[in-house]
């Protein structure tokens, strides 16, 4: 998609700042319970945890693509989606969440799939550092912390946990939870491009990605709701270009 002249750095950050702010609700909301269950002190309990989990994986994860893009010698800039962005929360009032508040368009009238490839990897790789930083501080600071996340996640009493060791454990879930959904093989999602370029290098970030996953949640605790989004995922992509930007 080709880049407006009119898009300048400062529309930039107000866009990213905008998607940012949509998704930190969103997965405040998820984490809070949701529509059914949703209760406000829990909300703004962890709205400052969801701000700086999401901050960290999804800005970072949408710089490094555009960073890395630049490098090949094309133009890129974060465009938020007024529809994905009410996609995204009106999806996380279900408690899941199908986040799609904007992403990195890039303009290159000569780019490889391998140049492509690479630029799509590198949001879900910079996941996979977000991730290693802070489930080795959480480690570092707690015992069994691995073990601990899923009770966070799912109905432990977060008032007889330390405020740090919960803002450690959703930042780890974030992160790989934004890996796995941008990893899907469905377009405009980064894994369609990565599987379109080399599908080993797909199904190598694909394993690392459950691998990291059960160092902290089982699999089958999460198993329905990755379903859930990966078929939404798909529906959504058969209305891409009517629906996102």
């Amino acid at each position: 998609m080709r880049l407006t002249s009119g898009f300048s750095l400062g529309r930039e950050v107000e866009d990213i700042l905008i998607a940012d702010a949509a998704l930190t609700i969103g997965f405040a909301l998820v984490l809070s319970g949701g529509l059914f269950g949703l209760s406000s002190v829990a909300f703004l309990y962890l709205l400052p945890i969801a701000f700086v989990a999401v901050s960290l994986s999804f800005i970072l994860h949408e710089l490094m693509h555009k960073f890395v893009a630049q490098r090949f010698g094309a133009i890129a800039a974060f465009r938020k989606s007024d529809s994905g962005i009410i996609i995204t929360l009106v999806t996380s009032l279900f408690g899941f969440l199908v986040g799609l508040p904007g992403a990195t368009v890039i303009y290159a009238p000569h780019f490889t799939r391998q140049e492509e490839g690479y630029v799509s990897l590198a949001g879900p790789l910079t996941n996979f550092v977000v991730f290693a930083i802070f489930f080795l501080a959480g480690n570092a600071l707690f015992p069994h912390f691995g073990s601990s996340v899923t009770g966070i996640l799912f109905g432990a009493s977060l008032s007889s946990i330390p405020y740090l060791q919960i803002a450690l454990s959703f930042t780890v879930f974030i992160s790989i939870y934004l890996a796995f959904f941008n990893m899907l093989p469905i377009f405009p999602l980064d894994g369609s491009k990565v599987y379109r370029w080399n599908k080993g290098v797909f199904a190598a970030v694909i394993i690392v990605i459950f691998l990291l996953l059960t160092l902290v949640v089982p699999l089958f605790a999460l198993l329905p709701g990755l379903v859930l989004i990966l078929i939404i995922a798909l529906l959504l992509s058969s209305f891409y270009k009517a629906i996102i930007f």
